[in-house]
């Protein structure tokens, strides 16, 4: 016999149909008075949905979404309710997220093992303590080989929400201390939240360089490159830019052995 809990709000983050029916099934047989207040399946959708709403008392979150890594969205959301982790995948660290997280379950779940995680979040619920996940993220990273670069990024575009991918980015920009990011495809310009000090550490320094203070471009975005004073480099980007895009004297070395995959 489950126990019975307080009502609590719960998000659903799942990209399987089968696998959220199941959710929702065991729910409701252990929790029954528990409200499931979103059913979401990808990142991005998870972002906006968190963006437009208070956040849940409890998130059951598969880790591998129809858009990527579920992590990505602890890379632009501040999540502050307890998560429990599902995953058919067991190549992650069970300890990072026993200590970080409520629980991590492996699929297919079994009803006595999501009772289980749903009575460890009881605990914490009644003697709260303040989310982090920042310990399970570097964990993850260091299994990844350090290498999990920013792949994709949600921009607010008028009153909706647009995905961009980082290999369509031709390059960031600031000006009057607002960011902008222009795409390769469109050759649209949009305002985003990241200075470009924090994009530096995030995208993949193999195809993305800081030219000078105001510029991060896109190897591929460049569309030549012309000698200029001090041993200095002009470069023309495509999209083009009225703006002065001349790589610093003090990067400029490193411009050049950038450019030719010379680490």
């Amino acid at each position: 016999m489950w126990f019975k809990y307080a009502a609590m709000k719960i998000l659903l983050i799942e990209d399987e149909n089968a696998a959220a029916r199941r959710l929702e099934k065991l729910l409701g047989e252990i929790v029954p008075e528990a409200e499931i207040v979103g059913r979401l399946d990808s990142v991005e959708a998870a972002i906006g949905w968190f963006q437009q709403n208070p956040q849940p008392d409890l998130i059951l979150l598969d880790i591998h979404l129809a858009d990527g890594a579920s992590f990505e969205i602890f890379e632009h959301i501040k999540i502050k309710s307890p998560v429990i982790f599902t995953t058919a995948y067991d190549e992650y660290a069970l300890k990072a997220f026993k200590v970080n997280a409520v629980d991590y379950l492996l699929k297919p779940i079994k009803v006595n093992e999501l009772a289980e995680a749903i009575d460890k979040f009881k605990r914490v619920f009644q003697n709260p303590v303040p989310a982090d996940y920042s310990g399970l993220l570097q964990t993850l990273r260091q299994q990844e080989g350090g290498h999990n670069y920013l792949r994709r990024m949600l921009i607010r575009f008028s009153n909706s929400f647009r995905l961009v991918d980082m290999s369509d980015a031709a390059y960031f920009y600031t000006k009057d201390k607002i960011t902008f990011l222009v795409t390769r495809s469109t050759a649209k310009r949009f305002p985003i939240d990241y200075p470009l000090d924090k994009l530096e550490t995030l995208l993949d320094p193999a195809v993305f360089f800081r030219i000078n203070r105001q510029f991060i471009i896109h190897v591929e975005a460049i569309k030549e490159m012309h000698p200029y004073s001090k041993s200095r480099v002009k470069v023309d980007l495509e999209p083009p830019t009225d703006l002065e895009t001349i790589v610093s004297t003090e990067r400029s070395s490193e411009f050049k052995k950038w450019l030719v995959g010379d680490e």
